[in-house]
């Protein structure tokens, strides 16, 4: 009996090691994140079984922006974040656009509770946000001391909850806007990186004619994540490493820019499928340099 035990726990001993190793091989091809919204429509039909293309993809790591009546793709905080870390992938930041002052206590504690590291607010909040849909041009009402004061405001509730609060930026915020005002320039000089930080969207600072090096270097650390999304020869978006952006260049900047995490995200895929386009910029970040 004790050499049959023996005998099994070697075979046991031996199909763990295996096991093991095929996990951390696994492990160790992947790397970056995925914004979902790239993959919205996918995600409203079957989220699981798309999560598991994302990972299958190589991805390490995602942002949401998906969240409705208190759940994440229909799925409880709790059991959102199971879900990931049943796949591979860690929740480390969401996109929650429809924070308020009244709202975010309840927003903040489920974002916690899904394991998320950062709270990312895509655009002005609280009706500020406009967008023309004749021109298909985005812009915000309201005045910039407001909205200074909201994100610094939702920021200390992010803080004291152990979490971090960023601003995702569109073309508009780098742009002047009627009152000669560089919107992104008031927002890093009028904010406290204690409580507020950003997410630059590559395609949308290209597209407005600014030069995210630029920034990284008058604002250093105050990019804690990119969406990295290329932009064609046309303006449009693109896979990663077929359109026209130097993201070499910006990458040798990683550092000073303070960022910490990089999402693909892709708003638009043409031709091509939204779960196409995940593989093809995956393959494009590795021989971009991203790890």
């Amino acid at each position: 009996m004790n050499k049959f035990l023996s005998k099994q726990g070697k075979i046991i001993f031996s199909s763990l090691f295996v096991a093991f190793l095929a996990l951390s091989c696994n492990s160790q091809n992947k790397f970056g994140g995925l914004a979902l919204y790239t993959v919205r429509d996918d995600m409203g039909k079957d989220a699981k079984a798309t999560l598991d293309k994302v990972a299958d993809a190589g991805y390490a790591y995602v942002e949401a922006a998906g969240y409705n009546e208190g759940k994440f793709y229909g799925m409880a905080p709790e059991d959102f974040k199971a879900y990931l870390e049943s796949k591979g992938l860690k929740p480390v930041s969401t996109h929650m656009g429809m924070v308020t002052l009244e709202n975010a206590d309840q927003l903040i504690a489920d974002v916690k509770a899904a394991g998320f590291e950062y709270f990312t607010i895509p655009v002005p909040p609280m009706g500020m946000f406009t967008f023309d849909p004749d021109t298909r041009t985005m812009g915000m009402k309201g005045t910039m001391e407001d909205f200074a004061n909201v994100l610094t405001t939702l920021g200390k509730k992010c803080e004291a909850a152990g979490l971090k609060l960023l601003y995702h930026n569109h073309d508009f915020e780098y742009k002047e806007n009627a009152d000669g005002i560089v919107p992104i320039v008031y927002l890093l000089e009028h904010t406290d990186p204690k409580y507020v930080n950003f997410q630059m969207d590559l395609f949308w600072v290209t597209k407005a004619g600014a030069d995210p090096v630029a920034y990284f270097e008058k604002y250093p650390g105050r990019f804690k994540s990119w969406h990295v999304k290329d932009m064609d020869e046309e303006g449009k978006f693109a896979p990663v490493g077929e359109g026209t952006i130097d993201f070499g260049r910006i990458l040798k900047e990683k550092k000073t820019a303070g960022m910490v995490k990089y999402f693909v995200e892709q708003d638009m895929t043409w031709d091509k499928k939204p779960l196409e386009v995940i593989v093809i910029s995956h393959e494009g970040l590795k021989k971009i340099g991203f790890d």
